[in-house]
């Protein structure tokens, strides 16, 4: 009777566990790229809440990998591109970057590392082949560092690869190959990938195929399976994700490597910054694509669990905006942990989580004296002042804070500056046009923030003990010469 109620609570187990983890678990990219940082510890309560298994990190912050330790959360670092010349050019380095950034970690703070990202979408087009001839070499000089720390099949040694490294003349998967211009850069990556057991690292971005494209289906940038099949050879393709992928695993079997595994190493959709970046469709593809891998369905070339890591996690307002204002708006949560939307990762009972134990500034913002004259000739050069030193991308054309009046807009700019220099009086002046209010003047869909209390980590913890003491000393030393 005991046995056999055991194994009917056995079953019943095993049949709720697809409810609750899906199939690999679903990763998260960590970017830092922040004016205000949310703390490492916040962060990792916040992915552990989530059901979040994985994260990408973009270097190897020695904070945020010591509040990842015994989180069981696997991780992947990553080495930023201006550490590959120095890599590649040096055995030494390599080992030592290794010794510190990995080795460390694993013993000392038993941090899951499982992957090294060795660069970041190094190939790109926009990079002029800035970083071709170093990244071989520095993956190369990483696997041999982790082979002579013991660690290589514990870790294994990556480099997340833009999607634009392959193409298809055609436009079908079938036809999918390298680009000619870097074939045997990128064969090189894929054999030594291929011969230490490592996985091929891919960025899939159909946002951008929109953006760049006003003729691009919209309807076959998401999940829904209502925009018209693409035929493959009787293949159907209902979903620009599924060719995508699939482009790259016929240009990976065509060149002998069609068994080689595939990670997404970042998909997601933006928020604001772009008339295609808002809430609604940023819903709609993140959810979309967690129903299209939650089942292990794959995609027809490659059937089963897709291992991906959505992009990205949290909203990073000081990114570079060069590729699109979009860029600071990827994340799922708000640069305080909040999240922007519905998103069911398969991993809780509810929606997302927020962060707990945020810390904000004071309720108070920073906008046009309400007497100001617009004509004023101060008025131009002062808002393009606070938009270069703060963050206006939520002002264009279709965005969030795309319908507010020229008061407005001068007054969101303003309290963007005056917010991430954490409020500070001398923060809204701007030659006598702003004032301080207590009254909210967010509008509508647009949110005039308030910045979260600057996190300074360790390192910035003990600078500033330095710094303290250093002030003393200058205290003392003046005290002592005033008083002669």
């Amino acid at each position: 009777m005991g046995f056999s109620r055991a194994r009917a609570m056995l079953v019943l187990l095993v049949s709720l566990l697809p409810m609750v983890f899906p199939v690999n678990g679903i990763g998260a990219n960590w970017g830092t790229q922040a004016t205000h940082r949310l703390p490492p510890d916040i962060v990792v309560r916040m992915l552990r809440e989530n059901g979040i298994q994985k994260v990408k990190l973009f270097d190897a912050d020695y904070d945020t990998l010591k509040a990842l330790g015994k989180s069981g959360i696997e991780v992947m670092v990553g080495m930023p591109n201006d550490m590959l010349a120095p890599i590649a050019g040096s055995m030494k380095a390599a080992e030592k970057w290794v010794s510190e950034n990995v080795s460390s970690h694993l013993s000392t703070s038993n941090v899951n590392i499982r992957y090294v990202a060795v660069g970041n979408e190094p190939f790109l087009s926009t990079y002029n082949g800035t970083f071709l001839r170093t990244t071989y070499p520095a993956l190369q000089n990483i696997q041999a560092a982790l082979i002579k720390a013991g660690i290589s099949n514990q870790v294994k040694a990556t480099v997340p690869l833009n999607a634009d490294v392959y193409e298809s003349p055609n436009g079908l998967p079938s036809a999918g190959d390298f680009r000619a211009d870097i074939h045997d850069f990128v064969l090189q990556i894929v054999k030594l990938l291929s011969d230490n057991g490592a996985p091929f690292t891919v960025n899939i971005y159909p946002f951008i195929s929109l953006y760049i494209d006003p003729n691009f289906p919209v309807d076959y940038a998401f999940f829904d399976g209502n925009a018209s099949p693409v035929n493959d050879g009787g293949t159907n393709y209902y979903n620009m994700f599924d060719a995508n992928h699939d482009t790259l695993v016929w240009a990976l079997q065509k060149n002998g490597f069609g068994n080689l595994p595939v990670i997404i190493g970042e998909i997601g959709w933006p928020t604001d910054g772009d008339r295609n970046a808002n809430l609604n469709y940023a819903q709609r593809f993140n959810q979309g694509f967690m129903s299209h891998v939650s089942g292990g369905k794959g995609t027809p070339m490659r059937p089963g669990p897709i291992d991906a890591y959505l992009f990205s996690l949290i909203d990073e307002d000081a990114k570079s905006i060069q590729p699109g204002n979009f860029e600071r708006h990827w994340g799922v949560f708000y640069f305080d942990g909040q999240p922007k939307y519905s998103l069911n990762l398969g991993t809780t009972n509810s929606g997302l989580v927020p962060a707990r134990g945020v810390q904000e500034l004071e309720k108070k913002w920073c906008i046009l004296k309400p007497d100001a004259k617009l004509t004023d000739p101060q008025v131009a050069p002062t808002v393009s002042y606070a938009c270069s030193l703060g963050d206006c991308t939520s002002l264009g054309y279709q965005t969030s804070c795309g319908s507010l009046d020229s008061q407005g807009n001068i007054s969101y700019a303003y309290n963007s500056y005056y917010q991430i220099h954490n409020q500070l009086d001398s923060a809204c002046k701007f030659q006598g046009l702003a004032t301080v209010t207590r009254s909210d003047p967010s509008v509508g869909s647009c949110k005039f923030s308030i910045q979260i209390k600057p996190y300074y980590g360790a390192a910035a913890h003990r600078l500033s003990s330095i710094e303290k003491t250093l002030c003393s000393i200058l205290f003392l030393v003046l005290f002592l010469w005033t008083t002669q």
